[in-house]
């Protein structure tokens, strides 16, 4: 059913509403701003009328000339709300996750969020289930001094074999890296000037040479092409000293 003009985010696979209206729904709401919306330029139709449908209004819906991953993504959006707000924080969520336990997923990202308050960028964790060889894993360090449920992260893991993931199962100290987070956002500025710097001039680039197309907010063609396509947790996650995990089973 998933096509490149609609992707499973745009389908209504899981109820009524397409996966990414149920995403937005869920952070909808009294303690969250209008969403900041990242998408590919061709499904920017489908995503406003998906949002209208919603009776909601977004930030912005900003429009990608290529993909480049999640990196790019953050960088941009971290440097338009900072623009916009005054020390906002940032929760960064994937379009196409099904969640089953709202009050689960909220409970989290208040842990999150008050990790994020003390300068952490934070992750979720998903306490896994199975020896499953297809995501990635979080190695949970000590108790993150003063908030409950939140870890230092001792180590991101890659997708691991068969045999190696039963030892990450067996043991009670991993996570599936859920690829959800939480930044404060002049630090996830901060961090990435200084471990991705040649990222964050193509983002700025973009951003400063962005130009406002109806509802929409076009990024500069050829300064966020030229940028390298990499994935959040490669460029931030895996290197940064701030890191912390919250674990969290949510449906």
């Amino acid at each position: 059913m998933s096509r490149a003009l609609r992707p499973k985010q745009l389908l209504a696979l899981n109820s009524d509403l397409s996966i990414l209206q149920e995403t937005i729904r869920r952070v909808t709401g009294p303690g969250f701003a209008p969403p900041l919306i990242i998408c590919n330029d061709e499904h920017r139709f489908v995503i406003a009328e998906q949002m209208r449908q919603l009776g909601v209004e977004p930030e912005a819906i900003v429009l990608e000339p290529a993909g480049r991953n999640t990196a790019p993504a953050a960088a941009v959006a971290a440097l338009l709300l900072a623009d916009r707000y005054a020390d906002p924080t940032m929760l960064m969520l994937p379009s196409d996750h099904v969640i089953d336990d709202t009050a689960a997923f909220h409970a989290a990202v208040e842990i999150g969020a008050r990790a994020a308050a003390d300068n952490a960028l934070v992750t979720f964790g998903i306490p896994p289930t199975r020896p499953e060889t297809g995501y990635g894993y979080i190695r949970r360090g000590g108790p993150y001094p003063g908030i409950d449920g939140c870890h230092a992260i001792d180590r991101f893991v890659e997708k691991p074999d068969h045999e190696t993931a039963e030892t990450y199962l067996s043991s009670g100290e991993y996570d599936w890296n859920s690829g959800m987070f939480v930044f404060p956002v002049a630090v996830c500025i901060e961090e990435l000037d200084r471990l991705a710097s040649d990222l964050m001039a193509g983002c700025r680039a973009a951003v400063a040479e962005a130009m406002a197309d109806l509802d929409f907010l076009r990024l500069a063609r050829d300064p966020f092409v030229g940028i390298k396509s990499i994935s959040i947790d490669y460029a931030l996650m895996e290197k940064t000293d701030k890191g912390a995990v919250v674990p969290a089973e949510m449906g």
